[in-house]
Parts: C-alpha cells; sequence; structure tokens
C-alpha cells in the first residue's frame, strides 16, 4: 500500500531548522506518534507536513489529492462570540459523529458557555470528524478529562479502521501507548 504521507529526512523550523532529520511513513489505517522533549519542533514538523513551516531539507510526499485536516493547540478566544458546537462543525464540513453522547446534547450552547474541556472536544471533532485523508493531531489530550481521553482513544482507533491516517504529538504517554501504531521519538536538534 502506497503511503499518503513520506517524510525524508526532513529537517523543518520558522527561521532556522528547529528538528533534526525526520524520516518516517504514514498510510492509510494507521496511527504514528511523535514524542519528545519541548522544544525538539513536534508541533513544527507537523506544521511543516500541513505546509505551514519551511522545510530546510530533506523531502515531505503526499499521496495525490490527500486532504490534510490539522489540529494545533492554539485555541481562539470565545468570549462575546456567538457560536454554537453546532455551527463550528457546521463551519469545518465535520460531522460530530464522533463526539462523546456527554457532548451530544451541548451542541446548541454556545460556545463561550461551555468548559475549556467541552471546547476543546469540539474543536478536536472539527477537525476528526472533517472528511480528510490525513489526520494532524497536537497534544489532543491537553485540556480533557479521564472520559474525554478514553473517547478519543476509541475515536482515534475507530478513524485508522476506516481508513484514514493520523499522525499525533504528545506527551501523555498512556494516550500514545494506547493508541499508536508506532512510536517515532524526536530528538533535540544542536543549532548554534
Amino acid at each position: 500500500m502506497m503511503p499518503l504521507l513520506a517524510l525524508d529526512d526532513v529537517v523543518a523550523g520558522w527561521q532556522q531548522p528547529a528538528t533534526t532529520a525526520v524520516k518516517l511513513t504514514l498510510s492509510a489505517r494507521e496511527i504514528v506518534g511523535l514524542t519528545g522533549p519541548n522544544g525538539v519542533g513536534k508541533s513544527t514538523l507537523l506544521a511543516a507536513v500541513a505546509g505551514r513551516a519551511r522545510v530546510f531539507s530533506g523531502a515531505i510526499r503526499r499521496a495525490p489529492e490527500v486532504s490534510i485536516a490539522l489540529q494545533t493547540q492554539d485555541v481562539p478566544p470565545v468570549d462575546g462570540l456567538p457560536l454554537t458546537g453546532r455551527e463550528l462543525l457546521a463551519m469545518t464540513g465535520a460531522d460530530g459523529k464522533g463526539l462523546p453522547p456527554w457532548l451530544l446534547d451541548r451542541l446548541d450552547t454556545r460556545l463561550d458557555r461551555l468548559s475549556g474541556g467541552q471546547r476543546h472536544y469540539l474543536a478536536l471533532s472539527a477537525v476528526l470528524d472533517t472528511p480528510a485523508d490525513l489526520v494532524l493531531l497536537d497534544e489532543p489530550t491537553n485540556n480533557l478529562d479521564r472520559a474525554g481521553v478514553a473517547h478519543l482513544t476509541r475515536h482515534l482507533r475507530e478513524l485508522a479502521e476506516s481508513g484514514r491516517a493520523i499522525l499525533v504529538v504528545s506527551h501523555d504517554a498512556a494516550f500514545v501507548d494506547a493508541v499508536c501504531d508506532r512510536v517515532i521519538k524526536l530528538e533535540p536538534c544542536d543549532v548554534a
């Protein structure tokens, strides 16, 4: 099976390299985790795959016409914004089928009236439940309680089984162990 994504010794960064050379492939139905200490460029690597960060060397190859969904750690402010969870999902084309039962009855509630964890899970669903082939997740368990992490773990496995490829950055070792098929540990980049 042809990989949906291949990184051939990719060194990525912004003004200067932030990663060591990373080599990986990711196929449909596979979840790969990226781990390592803060500052090794995990989020930057996701940004490079999404076309947002600079590739200094190496190559990123995507399957033809692969669609990408990116979840970042940045959560836009919602105070005073009269947007409901249902409207957020509609804006991204997400169907909301992967929402946990405890959030389904809150879809018509304004985002600024939800808890931080509820807003975070809706933002995740706005990415996960789109028709993207390749899903990039940056610390998806941030702000989630145990029930949210357990539901997310099950949902990611379901998405992978349905044919998605998922690349996950996380410091949550238990989550990574439970959800990932393979894990790649990034090492610090020695840049002067």
